[in-house]
């Protein structure tokens, strides 16, 4: 009947569903097929039967008919009660009663015009027992029509009953179809409405996510499994016209101006990021340098892969975020550095050699205490300052130059302990150390001193309450471990993480105005990795720290060598 229906609109030049037109529209089209077989019976008629042509019943149920199909395209059925539309079926049945009695029995298929009002009323899904009641009522006033105005026996009644239980079977059938038919419609009109709602969805999710791409900074191009480009924002598209080869044709990566960090070595083929991204890899602030020229441009380079439904490999996503600024206010910042450094460093080589001599003869002359005691003082700050100025260039130049020799620790603390043990006396710090045995190794002489003496300085200057502050050396396995604990402030957490930051001062020590530029630990971190050891800290807020340090007997210069 779905067929039919949808053969019939097609016929009609209609291009929706029968369940989608207006309900005048259906009525007119579910009373067409009755007219159109009335018409088509006429001649059959004509020739079977002309006398029927004379039969006032033939010519009511023509009339009947045409008027019924007039109807059902002019009434505004959408206004009447539900359902209205129903007298025109309930009719037919009349017409083809009045038919079927003028033309039997030369014309006995008009019997099987029965069918198309039993089909309207199973269609239409409207109180189905009674729609079953009216088939039966219908069939027997068709069947029975002829026998108007005689006398009938029983047997005469008896004889057509089949055709009314037929008629109740096929539309006992066509409401279970119908009803099938129109479950599926609803759930196919849930299911186009969920899908309708899920596009929507998803182009406010794609212009959603295409808003977001094109406003961040940072260039993004997410690649498929087979390596082309699927999504590109227009910060990467601008970065991809920056490292294009002039002139037109067919690039690929391998083709761009993609460079390691220094701006001038290619990148090889394997190691560049699109290539790198469909191994599979995933990398983190990778840095290159993209373009030529006074447009060359540095980039951090980032991606991840992604993964399907059964976790296999289905493309990559590349973020490229430009670092050109930040790169030359760190140059700027490390060269200024450096300059300063310099240019302080021989002033103050000078100021010191020249208050040595003063005190030299303050000595040599009997001179007053006073005099020496302020010569003293302005010796120690011009040491002072000319260790800031020496970890100042360190930290400028970013590597540690090793001389390793074999050493013992245990000397190298105690010369610390005694080199503190002014200062600590001054603070009200007592220094204990612990190392029962003597562990001896290649180190660098004086910047392992150095770490010492950074440790112990820190861990002074962080104990204002006083306290005892003890180092610790001994051997554990193929390593020296070094700890430098005290009583002192401690750090929480937040502050122990930024503990070896270069210039990061915690708030209490901003707060207590104990002096510092914070760089002591970062170079003190330096040189231990420089060494191939490591360095940690275990802190609790007022309860004290506790730095260890872990060096390798052998350090990685020397093991090489």
């Amino acid at each position: 009947m779905s067929s039919f229906r949808g053969n019939a609109l097609s016929v009609l030049g209609i291009r929706r569903d029968f369940h989608e037109l207006s309900l005048r529209l259906r009525v007119t089209l579910s009373q067409l097929p009755l007219f159109v077989a009335v018409l088509v019976s006429v001649p059959v008629v004509f020739m079977n039967k002309p006398s029927a042509f004379s039969d006032p019943a033939f010519l009511t149920g023509l009339g009947l008919i045409t008027v019924l199909t007039v109807l059902s395209a002019a009434l505004p059925w959408e206004k009447f009660f539900q359902p209205a539309y129903w007298v025109i079926p309930i009719l037919d049945f009349a017409v083809i009663a009045l038919l079927y009695r003028a033309v039997q029995p030369d014309v006995t298929g008009m019997l099987l015009l029965t069918v198309f009002p039993v089909f309207w009323l199973a269609w239409s899904g409207f109180a189905p027992r009674t729609a079953s009641v009216v088939t039966i009522t219908g069939s027997l006033l068709i069947i029975w029509s002829p026998l108007a105005g005689t006398q009938p026996s029983l047997q005469d009644f008896a004889r057509s009953i089949l055709v009314p239980v037929i008629m109740l079977l096929v539309h006992k059938s066509a409401t279970v179809m119908t009803q099938d038919a129109s479950g599926q419609q609803r759930a196919l009109e849930a299911k186009d409405r969920e899908l309708k709602q899920s596009l929507q969805d998803s182009r406010r999710r794609a212009r959603l996510l295409d808003a977001v791409l094109d406003t961040i900074d940072v260039g993004v191009v997410v690649l498929a499994k087979d390596g082309h480009v699927m999504l590109m924002n227009n910060r990467q598209m601008a970065t991809h016209e920056l490292a294009l080869p002039s002139g037109p044709g067919e690039w690929d990566e391998a083709d761009m101006h993609i460079f390691k960090p220094d701006g001038v070595t290619a990148l090889p083929a394997g190691e560049r990021p699109v290539a790198r991204a469909m191994r599979r890899e995933a990398f983190s602030d990778c840095l290159v340098s993209v373009g030529i020229g006074i447009e060359q441009r540095a980039m951090s380079v980032s991606a991840r892969p992604l993964a399907d439904e059964k976790g296999e490999f289905n493309g990559s996503v590349i973020a490229f975020s430009d670092v050109t600024e930040m790169l030359q206010a760190l140059r700027a910042k490390e060269d200024f550095v450096a300059s300063v450094s310099h240019e302080l460093r021989t002033p103050l080589t000078s100021i010191i050699g020249y208050l040595d001599l003063a005190i030299s003869e303050t000595e040599d002359q009997d001179a007053p205490g006073s005099l020496a005691a302020s010569l003293s003082v302005a010796m120690r700050n011009a040491e002072r300052l000319l260790v800031l100025v020496a970890d100042l260039l360190t930290t400028a130049s970013g590597s540690v130059h090793l001389e390793p020799v074999e050493l013992s620790l245990r000397e190298l603390a105690a010369s610390a302990i005694w080199s503190a043990q002014p200062r600590a006396d001054a603070a009200g710090v007592q220094l204990a150390l612990d190392a029962q045995d003597d562990v001896r190794g290649f180190f660098d002489s004086v910047r392992v001193q150095q770490v010492f003496d950074n440790l112990l300085s820190n861990a002074i200057k962080y104990s204002p309450g006083g306290g005892t502050v003890t180092i610790r050396v001994c051997l554990e396995g193929d390593s020296a471990v070094i700890e430098v604990q005290d009583q002192g402030m401690g750090m929480t957490e937040a502050e122990q993480g930024e503990a070896f930051t270069r210039f990061f001062r915690s708030a209490a020590v901003k707060k207590a105005a104990i002096p510092g530029v914070g760089l002591g630990l970062g170079i003190t971190r330096d040189i231990v990795e420089a060494h191939g050891g490591k360095i940690t800290l275990r802190s609790r807020p007022g309860a004290g720290s506790v730095f260890r340090v872990e060096l390798p007997l052998v350090p990685r210069a020397a093991a090489a060598g």
